[in-house]
């Protein structure tokens, strides 16, 4: 079974908010939010000159979510987009916030050296994600090998 980055997030994102009194009515807002400002962060990051580099030490646990500029991207998204129009108030704003580094922390070292090659690399990415042998998938896998070859100089 393929590694789902969303669904790990939104599960990630559901257990955090447990902590934080949100109230009821704008809970799946937040929940949407969280989610959807990590997921925009990594997307982001991973166009931009260096993203991926930035990404690949980020989720294999060589830089600390805290300090990570994904993590900062994901909490200026959310607080722009989310947090502007909800008027919880500064303490809940700043608790919600504080989920951000805690969920984008879960994700260090979802990515590991998956071959025995002692890196992690194109072929690590592949594995982790599922992608990659035949069957009912090898087309969607044939297609993400060319994005993600095309991302890292691969063929």
């Amino acid at each position: 079974m393929a590694f789902n980055i969303q669904d790990f997030i939104t599960k990630q994102v559901t257990s955090a908010m447990g902590s934080v009194d949100v109230p009821s009515a704008a809970k799946n807002q937040v929940l949407n939010g969280l989610t959807e400002s990590i997921l925009g962060s990594l997307t982001q990051t991973a166009t931009k000159a260096g993203g991926i580099e930035q990404l690949k030490n980020l989720l294999t646990g060589k830089t600390e979510a805290a300090s990570s500029p994904v993590t900062a991207l994901a909490t200026n998204i959310f607080s722009k987009n989310i947090l502007g129009s909800l008027g919880l108030g500064e303490g809940t704003n700043s608790a919600l916030t504080g989920l951000i580094p805690v969920v984008i922390g879960q994700m260090g070292g979802i990515l590991k050296d998956q071959d025995g090659d002692g890196d992690v690399d194109f072929n690590d990415i592949l594995a982790t994600l599922g992608i990659g042998g035949g069957g009912a998938g090898s087309i969607i896998g044939s297609a993400a090998k060319s994005i993600l070859g095309s991302l890292f100089g691969k063929k």
